[in-house]
């Protein structure tokens, strides 16, 4: 009896840990990061879902200029870089690498700051300057 109480007992805190790992939050850096990696993807579903409300449209835009390349990304990293009006500023490294088959165009993530909020509970990628 004991031992199935411990085995009862273990299994609860195991799928309590596992639950409180799925519903943690990222921060806004990984946010950026997760925006790029559905970008790459061509994952519209997800690009949207990371996006602000006000950004969800250009988000769209952003996914169909690269519709007919394949989209990679090269060593993409961010990290929080201060805050601005209601934004968390986030930059970025690394490289989105549009092929488009006798050419490689590269767009350095670090020429832009990315603009994130907390919307929902969650946080949003609403764009970049």
């Amino acid at each position: 009896m004991e031992k199935r109480r411990s085995c009862w007992l273990f299994l609860i805190i195991l799928l309590s840990s596992m639950l409180a790992g799925c519903t943690a939050e990222n921060g806004p850096a990984d946010t950026v990061l997760s925006y790029y990696q559905a970008l790459a993807a061509k994952d519209a579903d997800r690009l949207s879902l990371l996006s602000c409300a006000d950004w969800e449209a250009q988000a769209q835009v952003d996914l169909q200029s690269f519709g007919a390349v394949t989209v990679s990304l090269e060593e993409p990293a961010c990290e929080q870089a201060g805050e601005d009006g209601g934004y968390t500023l986030i930059s970025c490294t690394g490289k989105i690498l549009a092929d488009y088959g006798n050419e490689v165009l590269e767009i350095d993530l670090s020429d832009r700051t990315y603009l994130t909020a907390n919307e929902g509970g969650e946080w949003r990628m609403c764009g970049y300057r």
